[in-house]
């Protein structure tokens, strides 16, 4: 054996025993990682040594790449036992710190979105009025949606309704007023049906979102007034806002209601001042008045679209935008909170 293979040897078996005794200096995984690097790493001891492998003779280096491999699979072997036994001990004290007498942790359970216990709340209300839930398509055909209603491909109305379409003909619906018409053409008067749902517009602002919730309603009879709209929105709004809630109508057009009206009712936030603190309430603007909704009675076209005899049967019909109701019940400014999914926020609700 040559000198130089002798010493070669010599110094790997030296490596190992080193490895071997440096047990107590690893009392921790990132401590033992060091002892990896510092015997196996690419500049570690064994690197080392291995860089004498070249200046061996041809024949030697069968036996010095073989005495090599043994001993990295010896300290290999060592150091994969002692992160066994630091795991072990670890877990061992973490059990130790455990309590089983103490109360476990509550999950979040989470909580309805605020639209949703707004729009729930709402069709509550109106179905204690004696409507009924009216559900159909998001993606809505023209007639349904412009033509049953009083709007002609022509009419200017439709400039209002910032409209997406799907082709020519179909439309991603801009209120829930088609149900209207799909309601009155599958039954005979009366009818008395709400219809909540998603609708979409192209717009999006602090007070708007390209997609939003309405909720229609449609009452239709034999001598149904005006009167009967007023009171029954009254009633409606202070269920929702309180018995002290102040609403008043004001003249407004619906291309598919005449005569048509938009409903105010006493700002929720300043309570109808128009102050707040000494300054101009954010909400009302000043006014002491918010809108919430509109209404009017139903249309003779649109009962002609469906077969209805408008010299028969009267009926009124409203639409209110469910976001709208939400910011004000919760005194919310910003419309698109609604819709960041901010847990922080949305945690409030629960």
């Amino acid at each position: 054996m040559s000198s130089e293979l002798k010493s070669f040897l010599e110094g790997l078996d030296s490596l190992a025993q080193d490895c071997a005794s440096r047990k107590g200096q690893a009392c921790s995984l990132k401590e033992l990682e060091e002892l990896r690097i510092e015997f196996l790493g690419r500049k570690g001891k064994l690197a080392q040594i291995m860089g004498r492998l070249g200046k061996l003779d041809n024949s030697d280096k069968p036996e010095a790449g073989k005495k090599a491999n043994e001993v990295k699979q010896a300290i290999t072997a060592t150091l994969d036992a002692w992160e066994a036994e630091l795991n072990a001990a670890e877990a061992g004290q973490a059990m130790s710190r455990f309590d089983p007498s103490m109360p476990g942790r509550k999950p979040w359970a989470g909580s309805l979105h605020p639209v949703t216990l707004v729009m729930d709340e709402i069709a509550s209300v109106l179905v204690g009025l004696g409507f009924e839930h009216a559900a159909g398509p998001e993606v809505e055909n023209d007639w349904h949606n412009f033509e049953a209603l009083n709007m002609p491909p022509d009419h200017p109305a439709r400039d209002m309704q910032d409209t997406l379409y799907v082709s020519e003909k179909i439309v991603l619906r801009t209120h829930t007023s088609g149900m209207q018409i799909r309601s009155m053409l599958k039954r005979q008067p009366p009818v008395a049906v709400i219809a909540p749902g998603k609708v979409y517009r192209r717009d999006s602002d602090l007070t708007h979102t390209p997609m939003f919730h309405q909720i229609e309603g449609l009452l239709v009879d034999k001598n149904v007034s005006m009167g009967d709209l007023r009171g029954t929105l009254t009633v409606f709004v202070r269920k929702v806002f309180g018995p002290k809630t102040n609403v008043r109508f004001r003249p407004s057009f619906f291309p598919f209601t005449e005569p048509s009206a938009e409903v105010d009712i006493s700002c929720a936030v300043c309570g109808g001042k128009g102050e707040m603190h000494g300054k101009t309430c954010r909400v009302c603007k000043g006014t002491g008045w918010v809108e919430i909704l509109g209404c009017g009675m139903v249309d003779p076209n649109v009962f002609r679209s469906v077969g209805y005899d408008p010299e028969v049967y009267t009926g009124f019909a409203f639409g209110l935008g469910v976001e709208r109701m939400a910011m004000l019940k919760y005194g919310i400014d910003d419309l698109r909170m609604f819709f960041e999914n901010d847990v922080r926020f949305l945690e409030q609700f629960a």
